[in-house]
C-alpha cells in the first residue's frame, strides 16, 4: 500500500484504505500514531472529512466523539499499563494546528522520558522525533497495536 492515505486519513479510513486504523467508533476512528517515540500514541480521527472543530458537530455527534476519545484515551492507558511498568500516564489533546480536520491526540508518558521533557507537553521534543525512522510506525509496533485495539474492542463492548 502507498502512502497515498497520508495526504487523506479520514477518506481513507472511510474505504478502508487507511493502515493506521485500529477500530471504527462512533463517531470517527481509533488509528495509531505514524510515529510511536511514546509507544501507543494514538489518534482519534472524525469520520467526517469537512469537519474542522469539536464545536461543528451536533451535540449528540460531539459527545459520542469526546466518549470516543475517553475510550481511546483509556484503552491506551490499560496497554501501556501493561506492557511497560514505567507507563505514567495519557494525556488527551484536541489541538488542530496542522491539521484542519477534528482530531484527537492520545499521548501516553512514562517514568523513562528525558528529565527535562517528561512533565512538558510532548510538542517540546525535538522535531526529529516526528521525523526519525528508528520512530516510525513499523511492525514491531504490532503487539501494541493488538493490544490497543483488543482494549477497545473490551470497553466499547460494555457500552
Amino acid at each position: 500500500m502507498t502512502s497515498e492515505w497520508r495526504h487523506d486519513r479520514i477518506g481513507s479510513a472511510l474505504r478502508g484504505e487507511n493502515p493506521t486504523v485500529l477500530r471504527r467508533l462512533r463517531a470517527g476512528f481509533a488509528a495509531i500514531g505514524d510515529v510511536q517515540f511514546l509507544p501507543g500514541y494514538s489518534v482519534l480521527l472524525v469520520d467526517d472529512p469537512q469537519v474542522e472543530r469539536l464545536s461543528e458537530l451536533p451535540r449528540t455527534k460531539r459527545s459520542d466523539f469526546l466518549s470516543d476519545m475517553d475510550a481511546l484515551g483509556e484503552a491506551v492507558e490499560h496497554a501501556c499499563r501493561r506492557l511497560d511498568p514505567a507507563f505514567r500516564r495519557v494525556n488527551l489533546e484536541i489541538l488542530g494546528n496542522t491539521d484542519g480536520f477534528l482530531h484527537a491526540h492520545v499521548w501516553p508518558r512514562f517514568d523513562w522520558e528525558p528529565a527535562d521533557l517528561v512533565r512538558m507537553p510532548v510538542w517540546l521534543y525535538p522535531h526529529e522525533n516526528w521525523r526519525d525512522a528508528q520512530h516510525a510506525l513499523a511492525p514491531r509496533h504490532d503487539p501494541l497495536r493488538e493490544e490497543i485495539a483488543r482494549e477497545l474492542d473490551r470497553l466499547t463492548a460494555r457500552g
